[in-house]
């Protein structure tokens, strides 16, 4: 069973706590907190896409480097902003999981039919690291995911950020599950 609860921050505290460990005893619980940021302020694809667009590549011999800007400014903004780039992330990587950019690995001689589960991730954040533009190419053509390039370390970009902000792990589900072969529909 799937509950939703909204409640106004305000208006949590211990008996409302107990009912729910009562209620759902065995279940797993999962907090959003939504700030009541006017639409304006409010972090979209396109603030997305320019924080990808800040990936240093003239400092492709270390990947640390690579990322360092986009963490810098990561790290300025509302802690919900860097939930929000995580989600957003984990959408693109998501949408890039079926079995038409797979096709790439398992037509490729060398592999024999073999697909490296992480090193199609570790590929497909490769694609949204060349920024929006490859992204969407590579979106609608899956001939064009690449098999010889790859970037990993985009995964680790909001957990830093937070780390950094806060100074306390980042622990948080993604909104889509990007991991190789979640994307159901996508590998039918």
């Amino acid at each position: 069973m799937t509950a939703v609860v909204k409640i106004n921050i305000d208006e949590l505290d211990n008996n409302f706590v107990e009912h729910l460990k009562r209620e759902f005893a065995h279940a797993s619980l999962e907090i959003r907190v939504h700030d009541q940021e006017d639409a304006a302020s409010a972090f979209a694809e396109g603030d997305f896409w320019n924080l990808i667009e800040l990936l240093d590549w003239s400092e492709e011999e270390d990947d640390a480097k690579v990322v360092e800007p986009v963490i810098q400014a990561l790290e300025r903004l509302p802690l919900a902003h860097i939930y929000r780039f995580a989600d957003l992330l984990s959408e693109k990587l998501w949408y890039l999981d079926t079995k038409q950019h797979a096709q790439v690995f398992l037509d490729d001689p060398e592999e024999e039919g073999y697909l490296s589960v992480d090193d199609f991730l570790y590929a497909r954040c490769a694609v949204v690291a060349n920024g929006r533009e490859y992204y969407e190419a590579v979106l609608a053509d899956p001939s064009r995911m690449p098999v010889d390039f790859t970037f990993e370390p985009l995964l680790f970009v909001a957990m830093t950020a937070y780390q950094r902000k806060t100074g306390k792990q980042f622990i948080a589900l993604p909104a889509f599950n990007y991991e190789t072969y979640s994307n159901k529909k996508g590998w039918e």
